[in-house]
């Protein structure tokens, strides 16, 4: 236990007290010596001014509550939760520089003060873990501005640019949450065009301004349902099952791998490693596929087995050129 739980420790031990708790008694319920408690009182009265008076003719320590009740500072964590605090934080800045900086400045600027306390540096953490990004498509200024109306709860419109038919359209939508997904931001949002709910690539909303209109609510469960049932980024619930079959080798890696939370794995009789998943739009889990090369077979469905056969197909016509 380090002296931070001990602190607490002690103060709920002093304030649940009907009477003053004799130093035996208190070395007894926090498990450690005499002498240490008598350094978590000291350093309860000299850092925290809390009001402890020691009564002689109960021989035990109390709480004078004459001036009002004692309670901790409002943010008080162990040395673990600062740190996972301070970690959190500096993951944002990492994965998104700028990201709430208003909103988080004074959390960082107390959590720093507070690790300082217990001599621990909070920019250590910065020295010490990395997170590096690959195909990142930058989001620019839009992120924050969509951040802020999340958080308000307020509507957007925006005029957004579908890569797939190469076209722009005008709409007023309502932003439900934020998703980081393969180091891109997506935003879950209810369509007011559409009537329905949709997703939003960041980096495709080409304009964007505040409606001062409260956003529609949608429930997590719905939210779930709509975005999280299908196979990777791409919405809707789930219709089909892939059966996939890796060999020996490559199962090493992949038996460890969690593609869908609703997965299903078993190791088949020939000595390769089945993963079975549900999936509704089959893009992103052929490019998936694709990325194991020879080292897996598509089982099932039949639809899923011919894409995957057709795209390898076409790869390797580029290169049959080079054997003609």
């Amino acid at each position: 236990m380090d002296r931070f739980d001990r602190i607490y420790q002690l103060h709920h031990l002093l304030d649940a007290a009907r009477r003053p708790r004799p130093l035996r008694r208190l070395a007894e319920d926090m498990e450690c010596s005499e002498r240490t408690v008598k350094r978590t009182i000291s350093y309860l009265r000299l850092y925290l001014h809390a009001p402890i008076e020691y009564d002689r003719a109960h021989n035990g320590y109390y709480y004078d509550t004459r001036s009002g009740e004692f309670e901790l500072p409002g943010l008080w964590f162990n040395a673990s939760e600062l740190q996972a605090l301070l970690l959190m934080q500096q993951q944002l800045e990492q994965v998104e520089p700028g990201l709430l900086e208003p909103q988080l400045a004074p959390l960082r600027s107390r959590i720093d003060e507070l690790l300082a306390r217990q001599h621990l540096a909070g920019n250590e953490l910065n020295r010490r873990i990395r997170l590096i990004a690959t195909a990142t498509r930058d989001p620019g200024h839009r992120l924050t501005h969509i951040a802020e109306a999340l958080l308000a709860r307020q509507r957007l419109r925006i005029r957004y640019h579908d890569r797939s038919r190469d076209h722009s359209t005008e709409r007023e939508i309502s932003p439900q949450r934020l998703t980081r997904y393969r180091d891109n931001w997506y935003l879950e949002a209810w369509c007011h065009l559409r009537k329905a709910l949709r997703l939003f690539a960041i980096e495709r909303i080409e304009q964007l301004e505040p409606v001062d209109s409260p956003a529609n609510e949608i429930s997590p469960e719905r939210l779930d349902a709509t975005f999280d049932a299908g196979y990777g980024i791409f919405a809707g619930p789930a219709r089909h099952t892939a059966v996939l079959a890796f060999s020996p080798q490559r199962a090493r890696w992949v038996e460890q791998e969690r593609w869908h939370p609703e997965q299903q794995t078993r190791w088949r009789e020939d000595g390769r490693f089945e993963l079975r998943l549900p999936y509704s739009n089959p893009t992103e889990l052929i490019m998936d596929i694709l990325r194991h090369g020879p080292h897996v077979e598509v089982l099932a469905p039949d639809s899923l087995r011919q894409a995957v056969h057709q795209q390898l197909s076409e790869a390797l016509s580029l290169y049959d050129r080079d054997t003609e």
